[in-house]
């Protein structure tokens, strides 16, 4: 598979990226979609050194985890709704 010019330069800014124990938590779900997303193109495209590779695989764990999380949050609030109106979702 030949490397695009995008994944190289998302591979070259992830060997710069903080670590995945510092990494701060995405501000928002579309924030941690995206982040996941490059980190997905940089990894498929074989510039990463192991190490990098094996970082960016456990953020993107973190961030699939972040990612479902929110989601199921979503449908808890969607299933509250009564008479049309959506209610505050309390839970954690």
């Amino acid at each position: 598979m030949p490397k695009t010019p995008s994944a190289t330069a998302d591979a070259a800014a992830l060997t710069e990226a903080p670590s995945t124990a510092t990494a701060p938590a995405p501000a928002s779900y579309e924030d941690a979609l995206s982040e996941l997303e490059r980190l997905v193109v940089a990894m498929e495209g074989g510039q990463l050194p192991l190490e990098k590779l094996l970082e960016s695989y456990k953020r993107g764990a973190d961030l699939l985890n972040y990612c479902r999380e929110r989601l199921s949050a979503v449908e808890q609030q969607v299933q509250v709704l009564e008479e049309g109106q959506l209610k505050p979702w309390s839970g954690g």
